[in-house]
């Protein structure tokens, strides 16, 4: 039904698609609002007579205060949770294997594109809703996220119980030196920046400049491993910046300011189809590539680094190429690298 402009949901829809969007729109409010929400109850209950939650949890939070950049605290209930898989089934979200990965090798493993909310990363990397575990067994997942995120008390307790830890390089460095092989560590590589550029149809990745991931890779000799998530930025309609360069050069400052973009956007609503902060129902195919295998190279110089730079690229480039015509992709539509 149309009404001033917003096709509104009907009335009578299977119990299941309410369960869908009920799941989404929860994760897509904690992905927003959660982080500063859970600081200032945090805050709050100082001055109630609740206080003592507050410093109790302030003593746990300086002794836990390094977890997420050691590995986190990752719990299999979480990670098997049934409401990822309404989360999974209401784009749906798909997770494809090109090859199979060996459990003795360690992996870096770069994502594309961001999009607005990188939903496909979460459900494919942070839980088991699409099989990651049966697809590729042996093999441990890691999703890694800005470590800023796990300055918020109860926040937190929150990310970590599923298989999300820090993007720092302390944080890497501390999953790949252990004995245990097999570890699966998912870096967003295009960051903020990227988010910026998230729109249906846009297929520009901010990869020239970023090589930290290829370095780290080489210092532990982790192969490699380019994954692409076709349909992850067409769950947002964001506001063109094209005609409005200040508006771009404002959200760029902020990005480089704050860590995280600010991109103007919407999808839908929960009884809308039309405007809201819920992703539209897009299908997401993340497909992961072939690993490329990386030397151990304690000391790599700036030549090493982007050899395996270019190479990663190169790896991408093909996979996109190969797999873009099945999930409705131009033939004259490429990836763009900035």
């Amino acid at each position: 039904m149309k009404l001033l402009g917003f096709e509104f949901a009907p009335l009578f829809i299977p119990f299941e698609r309410r369960l869908q969007t009920t799941v989404v729109f929860q994760w897509t409010v904690s992905f927003i609002f959660l982080g500063f929400s859970s600081l200032g109850f945090f805050i709050f209950l100082f001055f109630t007579r609740f206080y003592y939650i507050s410093v109790a949890y302030l003593a746990w939070y300086v002794y836990d205060f390094n977890t997420g950049e050691q590995g986190g605290r990752r719990f299999q209930f979480q990670m098997n949770n049934p409401i990822w898989r309404y989360f999974r089934d209401y784009f749906p979200i798909k997770l494809i294997k090109t090859v199979e990965l060996d459990p003795s090798q360690n992996y870096v493993v770069g994502y594309h594109p961001h999009g607005i909310m990188s939903a496909g990363a979460f459900c494919n990397f942070a839980t088991h809703a699409t099989g990651f575990d049966k697809i590729f067994p042996k093999i441990r997942s890691y999703l890694c996220i800005l470590n800023g995120q796990f300055r918020f008390p109860f926040f937190r307790e929150y990310l970590m119980s599923s298989a999300i830890v820090s993007v720092t390089k302390r944080s890497l460095s501390w999953i790949l030196q252990q004995k245990e092989k097999g570890n699966f560590l998912v870096i967003v590589i295009g960051g903020a920046t990227e988010a910026l550029e998230a729109n249906p149809g846009k297929f520009i990745l901010n990869l020239h400049k970023r090589k930290g991931f290829v370095k780290i890779a080489l210092q532990y000799g982790a192969h490699l491993v380019p994954v692409y998530s076709f349909g992850e930025n067409d769950l947002f309609l964001q506001m063109r910046s094209e005609k409005r360069l200040w508006v771009k050069n404002l959200q760029l400052k902020l990005t480089k300011l704050l860590g995280f973009s600010p991109p103007i956007f919407h999808g839908r609503g929960i009884f809308n189809y039309t405007f809201g902060i819920m992703p539209f129902r897009r299908p997401i195919n993340t497909v992961v590539g072939k690993p490329i295998a990386v030397p151990l190279i304690k000391e790599p110089t700036q030549e090493d680094i982007d050899e395996y730079h270019k190479k990663y690229l190169t790896s991408l480039q093909n996979l996109f190429e190969e797999y873009k015509g099945q999930y409705g992709i131009d033939e004259m539509q490429h990836l763009v690298f900035q």
